[in-house]
């Protein structure tokens, strides 16, 4: 199994070292470091790593705004250090999208288990997105299709299967989709 690729940022360059030194002896690989969410987030735009790591209170831009814009743009999953751990902390970097929480200090042994289920929940969130989208595409398509249908039942005073065939039909013999045929026709109605 390939290396994980960590980004860390941290305000405190000491918290920064002790911290790479720790992923490091765990067999994770540390591919950038930030002083400040707004390094952070570009680093992770410029290095894409499999999760990232960011300290709460720094400077610039706090880890939370950056875990925000990470989580946007699905570059990562994003895991929060703080020595805070109040409510309103924890509601703002649920918001966020965050994907773990350790409250500083923290021992070498909790950074595995908390990186691992970061990692695996992003990809379960990914896998679900793409389901989401294939499944918003389908449904397109089928209201397409559908409309299609009703134009082809209206002007050719055929039934509903009929119509359907018929699609089905010039999407062979053109070798396009069945929703492109679909488009057309409604095109070709609309003019």
């Amino acid at each position: 199994m390939a290396t994980m690729r960590v980004l860390i940022a941290d305000d405190d360059p000491i918290i920064r070292l002790d911290l790479r030194q720790m992923l490091e002896s765990l067999g994770y690989e540390v591919v950038a470091e930030g002083g400040d969410g707004k390094q952070a987030v570009d680093l992770a735009r410029e290095t894409q790593p499999d999760v990232c790591i960011l300290d709460v209170k720094m400077p610039v831009m706090d880890g939370i705004e950056a875990v925000s814009i990470i989580t946007e743009e699905n570059i990562a999953p994003t895991i929060l250090l703080t020595a805070y751990s109040d409510k309103e902390l924890v509601d703002r970097a649920k918001d966020a999208g965050v994907f773990a929480y350790l409250v500083k200090p923290f021992k070498p042994s909790d950074l595995p288990p908390s990186i691992e289920v970061a990692r695996s929940r992003f990809e379960q969130n990914q896998q679900l997105n793409g389901e989401v989208s294939n499944l918003q595409e389908k449904l397109e398509a089928r209201k397409l299709i559908d409309r299609a249908k009703g134009i082809l039942m209206d002007e050719y005073k055929v039934g509903e299967s009929e119509a359907y065939r018929r699609i089905q039909m010039q999407s062979m013999n053109l070798r396009k989709s069945m929703r492109e045929v679909a488009e057309a026709i409604i095109l070709a109605k609309s003019i």
